[in-house]
């Protein structure tokens, strides 16, 4: 069973970047058909899937934050980060990382998420 676990701050000025990382365990990130996503939840609003990188190194992003999102990975960690750049007031939100085993983008899809991290963006 793998196990996900977010790090990260939980307050991030406004204009700046929110960096988030993700810690996994029970398998590498690397297994062949895995795909590791950024899944937000603004409050009162449905998840919203931000991004995910694939087993492969391949990144995917949605086309709503694509220009302001960046997921990388280290593998010698077994970690994936998520920067999000420019962030406003709206970026405020409960913030997770999951897995699939297959490419998925909504995110009741996801089969194996971390417990989650609250972000606000405030001055």
């Amino acid at each position: 069973q793998v196990q996900l676990q977010e790090s990260g701050p939980g307050l991030v000025k406004p204009s700046q970047t929110l960096s988030l990382t993700c810690t996994v365990s029970g398998g590498p990130i690397t297994t062949n058909s895995d795909y590791w996503a950024w899944i937000r939840q603004p409050p009162g609003k449905e998840l919203e899937w931000m991004g995910a990188i694939a087993y492969s190194g391949s990144t995917y992003y949605s086309p709503s934050l694509k220009s302001r999102t960046s997921i990388s990975r280290d593998t010698s960690k077994n970690q994936f980060t998520l920067q999000l750049r420019s962030v406003t007031p709206e970026d405020t939100a409960v913030y997770y990382c999951a897995r699939d085993a297959e490419w998925a983008t909504m995110p009741e899809d996801y089969d194996d998420w971390g417990q989650g991290t609250q972000v606000t963006v405030s001055s």
